[in-house]
Order: structure tokens, then C-alpha cells, then sequence
């Protein structure tokens, strides 16, 4: 890695001046001092203090970037971890990341653990969280009001309270501007796909007497990128990743319960190539690629003003935007499950007529138990048919549509030698979803396959000899296995469905706040800044009835493969702040602050922080802080009442767990559950040290080296491997069926109910032996040789807790040396981490798992760049560089482990690398003159590929890498 690095700076050097630290001293004159994230003192210069990024108006537009997640992805404090997501994240279900937004996530610590703020106050967040984490999203902001965006990488909820476990993200907007200006773009790829990205904004501001107004518009449209548009994400890595469930239109496999000797079979008109399972069969497979978006159309809308007034010796400022998102989201089509949910839906014998030979005879039936195979349908009649295996064509698809407000309006003025502000926030994020394809119902789907579907979608009753539709006509029953016929394709429309979601989150607030010269100390000042706030948070996040998951409905969601997530919580917090900054000695500054919050739901929490900084001369800064910061439990977790959900447990953490449900194995297995609020969470708590020294021996050289750790503890989540561990000895965790409303645990098959250990005690009693249970049932039921473990039902009832610790340290090194030549100027800059450490607790067991060099968690991460700048134009050669990390081999199945060692792709530990990866871009820009500038702009120039990854079906990591290929940005900006 050190070589790469080496080379690549001697080409280059990272960071190109589009990232203005700080401590620079050549653009310090831009950036206005009362302003800098960090401190509600003004006119205190913390550079000294506290390690703080800032990109600035010069460094935004070179970026290229249209958005703000494109703005501050390959910043280095943004990678590691899964937290910053983008619109290629989401999905088409109720409880998959919200399709259209993105979150920014500082040191991989998760989206909420990061503080957004836009001039210092805070953004209502998404109303629709990821997983039950709440966040901003920053697709939200409007990139054409930004002035200057400041990056402090530090908890610091002493200053700004909650959620800035990890740091802040402050958005600087423009104010005072005076003229107008354009700025348009356009970005694609250059592969022959479109993948095209269209922009246009206006800014324009003018002076009205004593006042001035600024009103801006931002227009972004983005098409899709589907992985069918690369060759190497086109298709699964593996060929084992397949799932035993095709699309109808690639035909069903007959469900193996069916089959004469217990295995699965394929349909003889099977569209795609057969794929030989561990078990021997041959099956009709499907692969999750050709329905994947690799990022999401979208589009948004935003306009706003900041307005600034002198009234009376009093300044009054206000600012307003609006933004309109719209986006569609996918996720593979939905499993075909009975209505119970189990696997394996049931279809009447006639459909396999279609396979009838000329004679009349039919090889498929002959292999499959048709009589006495017997059951009952949802009109009471006893039919007999067989079960088959499928999902639906067409994948879940889902629109939708996010309207962001906000409103900041504040009064400032001096009483004295002290100065005063007082301000209040309105903001509010809705968002409307709805299900427009691949999404059905249930009930009127089994209906359909059994003829019991009415045209108008009721479903038919049976008098004992007949079936009669209240209304409407009585359709012929669905043929799964039947392609192409324009009728059978009618019947399944009719069972089509449109689940809604809406949701809104509110946040008002008032806050006030003193700053001024307390005292002196050694003939030097001391100031100080005192404040309150006020703020109310609501939400509510209410999906439509028949995408909730309900006691009275045996908690099956009426739609298969939705999903449900209900929440609706509100909380009030009151706080109060003070803090001071104190020059010792001429050479050594002290900052202190200490920030007290009470929320109504959960009380009351302090936290302090101690700034010191040392300048022995004028060109060396050394400095260190301690603090600690918390986060709250955001409402989704406070209040969600009931979601439907994935969750993993981890076999490889718990032997005993491994035992039962695992054979042995160290696999993660995921299954369906129902998450809970929880109103007894506490806060995460968090306690940061941050010691460094900033050096700048002239005008033009900088470098800052500063350690950063974080021990945070606390965190909340779920954690199934653990309520598995504690169902073995605790019987109250352990139900046959479905869990009972009001109780919580595990759910297991009905099956179980009649097995028993050998002193004769079930499941559900306490000292069962569950050891001796498996032996039994094994014995009893003989299932298959790859099911032979205690088999779980559907729906466990998981609460939210505060399940663990998590540690994590790193060192930040920051690089810029300007040459100032005749011509120009050229500037080299780097911009790295390197983690020490990133640790937390294994859920469900006391072992710590170390995640630096694991998957999506690399240990380097850096950025290099040369930038040359002449009076009429610049040019600038960058490169991005992520270090190698261990695959996600252990979230793999046995047959895909198999396959990689047949390949000779793992090593002697069973693990796979996935290799290194340095982009390099190039971007240019022509002044024609003071109003016209054009900008052009190449990422990934060599065009160079994803590393390969086999821990996800796409191949590659789309977090830390992206699969685009060159692309290519024109952008032009005219001033009037």
C-alpha cells in the first residue's frame, strides 16, 4: 500500500485544493470567523483546538458534483463502514433504505450518529429511517445555496447536543450575495449505456436598501444504472448464488415436498440454463443481478431565499428553502409463499395438464405425487394439486415522493460589549410512497391460482357444490406454469396491489444565545458564550392497512414480500450551554464547554468538553480535546410499534446457538421478525479525545497530523443471536407458532409442539432439554441433510436494545505544498486516515470483532492530487486510493465456500482479499473572461473496474467502490 501511495504522490499528491483545511492561511480571508463549526464564541480562532475541514465555494464546483452525497463521498472522514449510503442502496419494500435519499455517515459509525446542521441549527430528518435509524438526507439540501460546507470530524455534543457522536456537518448558505449566475451540467458514463445526469441552478442577489435578498432554484434529473448495463455486474460472481425461486415467466420449479423422491424439479419449459443444487437437483434458478439498480432514477426540485436586514441596530437574517425529490426504488420480485407464509404455495393438478403428451400421457406428473396430495383452499374446498417454488416477474417497485421545508428566522444585536442572538426553526420532511408494480396480494393471489378470484378482486364463496362471486365474474384459475397467454396474465393483474406510505417528521425550535468578554486572565481577554434551546420533534411513519403487519391477521401482511413498518413518536428536549475560551498565556489557549439536555422520554445528560492548544511559535499549532456526546434514541426507535423485518443472527459468535440452528456451522442466517420500540432505551454515549498539531513553516506549506478515538457505548440495535441464546435455558422466549400479542422470543414450527426431550417436556416448558429436542425431531420428521436443526417459524418478536460497545481510533494526515512559479501556481495535497482500530461487541456473544481490513471497513483510505492554477485556467490530476480488505466470506453459504475453493480464490484461512483499488480523475477549467467559466471533469479515467467481491451478489462494494466506469462532466457558469 505504502509503495502505491508513494508512486501515486510523486504524480500527484492527494487532495487538490477543491479541500480547504482550516489552518490555511491563504484562504483564511473567505471564510468568516464567527462562523466556524465548533464554537458559539465569536471572533475565537479554534483552528488551533480542533481539526476542521471546510469546503469552500471554489472547491464545490470543481468537484463536479451535483448532489451533496457526490460532494463529500471520497472524503476520507465519509468511508469505512456501511453509514453513508446513496439512492444505489435502496429499495422497493417498506422498510428498505428510502428509495431517493442519501445519508452522510462521519467514521462508519452510522447516519445518526452524525449531527446535520444548515447555518448552525438543525434539519428535521427523514421520516422514513433506515432500518429504525433516523437521518437527514442530504439529497434534501440544495447544493446551488451552499456557501461553504465546514466538516468537524468530533463529538461535540457539548455545543450542539445530541447526535453529534461522531461530528457535525455544517451547511454554510450563501448570504449577501449581490448579481446573478447560471450554472449548468451534464455527466455520463461513456459506455453506450445512458446513465446521463442533467443540472441547471440560479442564484441571484440585490441590495434593498439597508437589506438583501438572495433566492435561488436547483434542477437535477438522474437516470438509472442497472447492473445489466456492466458486463461484470451483469451476472452473479458465483453460480452458486442462485435462488431456488425463478420468475413465473422462467417457469416454477415443483416445490420438493411434491416430489416423489424429495427433491425439487424443474418445469420442462425452464427459460434459463439449469443449475445443479448441493443436493443433486436440477433446478430452474434466478439471480438477483438482472432486476438490480445500481443507482436509482431521480430527480429533484429546489428553490429558497436568505434574507438579511438593519433594523434599528438589530440584524435580523432569514432563510427559507423548499425541495421536492422523486425516485423509484427496486428489490428483487417477491417469493411465492402460502398464505401462511411457509415456502411452497399450493396449485391445483390441472395446471400440469399443459405438459400432456400427444397420447395423453404426462412425464412430469408421473414423477410427482398428485393423489393423495390433498388440500384445502381459502373457500373451504378440498382440492388436490401440488406445491411449486417462484416469485413473481416483475420486481418490487415502489415511487417516491419526499417535500423537504424549512424556515429560520433570527434577530441579533448587542447590549453592551456583549452581543446577543435569538432565532427560531420550522422544518419539516413528508414523504408519500407507493408500490406501482410487483407487489400483490396475498389472498387474492391464492384465490387466483385455485379459481376462486373474482373480476372485481373479491374473492368467491363455495355453497358446498359451488363457487359464487358477490360481484363480478368468476375468473378462471391462474396458471403459473402457462407463458405468454394474454388472459392467465389478466387474472394475476387482478391481484396486483398498491400499498401506500406516508410519513413526516417535524422539528421547532428556539434557541438564544450571549457572547462577549467575561474577564481578563494575564492582561489577555476570556470570552465566553451562554445559551438555551428549545426544541419539539415529531414523527409519524404510517403505511397503509394492507401493508401492516396485525395481531388479528396472525401478523401476515396482506401483501407478500412488503413488508410493515409502523411508527409514531414525539418528544420535547429543553437545553442550556455555556462555554469559554482562555488565553493562559500568550502561547497556550483554553476552551471549555459544558452542555446540559433533558428530554421528556428518557431525562436528562451532561456533557462537557476541554479544548488546549500550544503555539510555541507562529507556524506550529499543537492541540487536543476530550469530550463526550450522546444520541438520543432517535423516534423511530422510541416509537416504532411494530416492523416487519430481516434479522441475522451469527453462528459463528454463539457454539450453543451454532448447535441448534446452525448444525455446527459458523453461517449468519437471516429470518423474518417483528422489531419493537422500546421506551426503557437509554442514550448512546460516546466519549472522543482528539490530540494533534497543525504546522505551517510559510505561507504556502501545511500539514496536520491528529489522532482521533471514539469509545461509544451503549449502542442500540437488535440482537437475535442473543434472544436465541437466551431462549435455550428461558422458556418464556420460546413459542410453537406464532409469538402471542403482547409477548415476545422466538417462533418455531408448529411441528415442535408434538416433539419432546426425554424426560418429556416440549419447547415451550421450562428445563426442556432443546438439545435433545433436535435429536428427536430429526428422528421423527427426517428432514433433509441440509435442515437438520431446529426448524424456526416466522416472526419472531425482537426488541430494540442497547446491545454493546464499539471502539475505533485513526489518525488523520493532511498534506498541501504550493510552488508559486511565474506562470502559475502548483500544488500538491494529500489527505489520508489510517485506522488503528475499529471494534465492537459480537451480537449475541462476549467476543470482540475487530473490523479494521474487514469487509467495507479498509484500513487506508486516501486522496492525492497535483493542481495546477494559471490566471485563465486550472488543471488538476487526482486520485482516490481505498486499501485492501477481507471479503464477506462468512455471510456466504456452504455451496458458494465450496465453489471459491474450487476456484482457488480463498486462502489458507478461508478468507479472500479484496484487492486495493486508485482511481484517478481529471478535471480542468477555463475562465473566458470575469462572467463566463467552463469546466470539464473525467472520473476513473483508465476506466478501471471494481475489485472483485463475492460477499454480495453484484460482485463488488458499493459503498467504497462504484461501478460506473469513466465518466465524464461538462459544466459551465456564466455571472451576470
Amino acid at each position: 500500500m505504502f509503495r502505491q501511495l508513494t508512486i501515486a504522490t510523486a504524480i500527484s499528491a492527494v487532495l487538490c485544493p477543491t479541500f480547504l483545511y482550516a489552518q490555511e492561511n491563504t484562504k483564511a480571508e473567505n471564510i468568516e470567523r464567527v462562523e466556524v463549526t465548533g464554537s458559539r464564541l465569536k471572533g475565537v480562532d479554534l483552528e488551533g483546538t480542533i481539526p476542521l475541514t471546510v469546503l469552500d465555494q471554489d472547491a464545490i464546483k470543481r468537484s463536479g458534483a451535483n448532489t451533496i452525497h457526490e460532494l463529500l463521498k471520497d472524503l476520507s472522514v465519509f468511508k469505512g463502514g456501511s453509514g453513508t449510503f446513496s439512492t444505489s442502496e435502496s429499495g422497493g419494500t417498506s422498510t428498505s433504505t428510502p428509495a431517493g435519499q442519501s445519508a452522510a455517515s462521519l467514521r462508519g459509525m452510522g447516519p445518526s450518529a452524525t449531527l446535520t446542521l444548515i447555518n448552525g441549527r438543525r434539519v428535521a430528518p427523514s421520516s422514513f429511517a433506515a432500518g429504525t435509524e433516523n437521518f437527514v438526507d442530504v439529497n434534501s439540501i440544495p447544493l446551488a445555496a451552499i456557501e461553504r460546507i465546514d466538516i468537524l470530524a468530533t463529538g461535540a455534543s457539548a455545543v450542539y447536543g445530541a447526535d453529534a457522536v461522531a461530528g457535525v456537518i455544517n451547511y454554510i448558505l450563501k448570504d449577501d450575495f449581490e448579481g446573478a449566475e447560471v450554472n449548468a451540467s451534464y455527466a455520463n458514463s461513456f459506455n453506450s449505456h445512458d446513465e446521463g445526469k442533467k443540472q441547471l441552478n440560479l442564484v441571484y442577489g440585490t441590495n434593498i436598501g439597508e437589506s438583501n435578498l438572495t433566492v435561488f432554484a436547483d434542477i437535477f434529473d438522474r437516470n438509472a444504472f442497472k447492473a445489466t448495463d456492466r458486463d461484470f455486474t451483469a451476472s452473479s460472481p458465483l453460480v452458486n448464488s442462485y435462488s431456488y425461486l425463478p420468475k413465473l415467466e422462467n417457469a416454477p420449479n415443483i416445490y420438493y415436498y411434491s416430489s416423489r423422491d424429495g427433491n425439487e424439479l424443474p418445469s420442462p419449459n425452464c427459460q434459463t440454463e439449469l443449475v445443479t443444487t448441493e443436493l443433486g437437483e436440477q433446478i430452474c434458478a434466478y439471480y438477483p443481478n438482472q432486476d438490480d439498480y445500481l443507482d436509482t432514477p431521480f430527480e429533484s426540485l429546489s428553490t429558497g431565499f436568505m434574507f438579511n436586514s438593519s433594523l434599528g441596530g438589530l440584524d435580523w437574517h432569514t432563510d427559507f428553502f423548499y425541495s421536492q425529490t422523486k425516485a423509484k426504488a427496486y428489490s428483487s420480485p417477491s417469493p411465492i409463499n402460502q398464505i401462511n407464509d411457509e415456502d411452497g404455495p399450493f396449485i391445483l393438478e390441472d395446471a400440469l395438464f399443459i405438459y400432456d403428451n400427444a397420447d395423453g400421457s404426462n412425464d412430469l406428473m408421473d414423477q410427482v405425487f398428485i393423489d393423495p396430495f390433498e388440500f384445502d383452499t381459502q373457500a373451504g374446498r378440498e382440492v388436490y394439486g401440488f406445491g411449486f417454488d417462484a416469485r413473481f416477474n416483475a420486481p418490487r417497485t415502489v415511487e417516491v415522493e419526499t417535500k423537504n421545508f424549512r424556515l429560520v428566522s433570527s434577530l441579533a444585536g448587542d447590549v453592551g460589549d456583549w452581543s446577543w442572538e435569538s432565532g427560531v426553526t420550522f422544518s419539516r420532511s413528508s414523504s408519500e410512497q407507493e408500490a406501482i408494480d410487483g407487489v400483490y396480494n396475498r389472498y387474492q393471489f391464492h384465490a387466483a391460482i385455485t379459481g376462486e378470484l373474482c373480476s372485481d378482486g373479491t374473492l368467491a364463496n363455495y355453497d358446498g357444490t359451488n363457487l359464487n362471486c358477490v360481484s363480478g365474474d368468476l375468473l378462471p384459475f391462474y396458471n403459473p406454469f402457462v407463458q405468454g397467454d394474454a388472459a392467465n396474465d389478466a387474472v394475476l393483474a387482478t391481484a396486483q396491489a398498491r400499498p401506500t406510505r406516508s410519513g413526516e417528521s417535524t422539528v421547532y425550535g428556539w434557541d438564544a444565545n450571549f457572547n462577549g468578554e467575561l474577564f481578563t486572565f494575564n492582561d489577555l481577554p476570556a470570552y465566553a458564550s451562554f445559551g438555551v434551546e428549545a426544541r419539539r420533534e415529531e414523527l409519524t411513519d404510517i403505511p397503509s392497512l394492507d401493508s401492516q403487519a396485525r395481531p388479528e391477521n396472525r401478523y401476515l401482511v396482506d401483501v407478500f414480500g412488503f413488508g410493515s413498518s409502523l411508527s409514531e413518536a414525539d418528544r420535547t428536549q429543553y437545553a442550556a450551554f455555556a462555554e469559554i475560551s482562555v488565553s493562559l498565556t500568550d502561547q497556550v489557549e483554553l476552551q471549555a464547554a459544558g452542555r446540559y439536555d433533558h428530554y421528556d422520554d428518557f431525562g436528562g445528560t451532561f456533557n462537557p468538553k476541554i479544548g488546549l492548544s500550544y503555539r510555541p511559535n507562529d507556524s506550529l499549532v499543537l492541540r487536543g480535546s476530550w469530550s463526550t456526546s450522546f444520541r438520543a434514541p432517535s423516534l423511530t426507535q422510541a416509537g416504532v410499534k411494530l416492523r416487519t423485518t430481516q434479522s441475522t443472527f451469527d453462528c459463528g459468535a454463539n457454539q450453543a446457538v451454532s448447535d441448534l440452528y446452525c448444525m455446527g456451522q459458523g453461517t449468519e442466517v437471516s429470518v423474518n421478525s417483528l422489531e419493537l420500540g422500546n421506551k426503557n432505551l437509554k442514550a448512546e454515549e460516546s466519549e472522543a479525545i482528539s490530540v494533534g498539531f497543525a504546522w505551517s513553516p510559510s505561507a504556502d506549506t501545511n500539514l496536520t497530523v491528529d489522532y482521533w478515538q471514539f469509545d461509544h457505548e451503549e449502542v442500540i440495535d437488535t440482537n437475535m443471536t442473543a434472544v436465541l441464546d437466551r431462549a435455550i435455558t428461558d422458556a418464556s422466549l420460546r413459542h410453537c407458532g406464532i409469538v402471542p400479542e403482547g409477548q415476545q422470543g422466538i417462533s418455531y414450527d408448529n411441528r415442535l409442539c408434538g416433539v419432546y426431550d426425554n424426560s418429556g417436556l416440549s419447547i415451550e416448558q421450562d428445563g426442556a432439554n432443546l438439545n435433545e429436542i433436535l435429536d428427536n425431531y430429526i428422528t421423527e420428521f427426517n428432514p433433509r441433510d441440509d435442515e437438520l436443526f431446529l426448524p424456526l417459524f416466522r416472526d419472531h418478536v425482537i426488541p430494540l436494545e442497547n446491545t454493546g460497545t464499539q471502539t475505533l481510533a485513526g489518525i488523520d494526515i493532511k498534506f498541501d505544498h504550493r510552488f508559486r512559479l511565474s506562470g502559475g501556481d502548483l500544488t500538491f495535497a494529500f489527505d489520508g486516515t489510517h485506522y488503528l482500530e475499529f471494534e465492537r461487541s459480537k451480537p449475541g456473544s462476549d467476543a470482540i470483532e475487530k473490523l479494521v481490513g474487514t469487509y467495507r471497513y479498509p484500513e487506508n483510505i486516501g486522496r492525492m492530487s497535483i493542481d495546477w492554477e494559471a490566471q485563465s485556467y486550472y488543471l488538476n490530476l487526482g486520485a482516490n486510493y481505498t486499501s485492501s480488505y477481507d471479503d464477506d466470506i462468512e455471510g456466504l453459504r456452504g455451496r458458494e465456500i465450496d465453489e471459491l475453493e474450487s476456484l482457488g480464490k480463498l486462502d489458507s484461512q478461508g478468507n479472500h482479499q479484496v484487492d486495493d483499488w486508485l482511481v484517478w480523475d481529471l478535471s480542468a477549467g477555463y475562465y473566458v473572461n470575469k462572467a463566463l467559466t467552463l469546466r470539464a471533469r473525467i472520473d476513473n479515467i483508465f476506466d478501471k473496474e471494481p475489485p472483485q467481491l463475492y460477499g454480495s451478489s453484484r460482485g463488488f462494494d458499493s459503498i467504497n467502490h462504484n461501478a460506473y466506469g469513466a465518466r465524464y462532466t461538462f459544466s459551465v457558469s456564466y455571472r451576470f
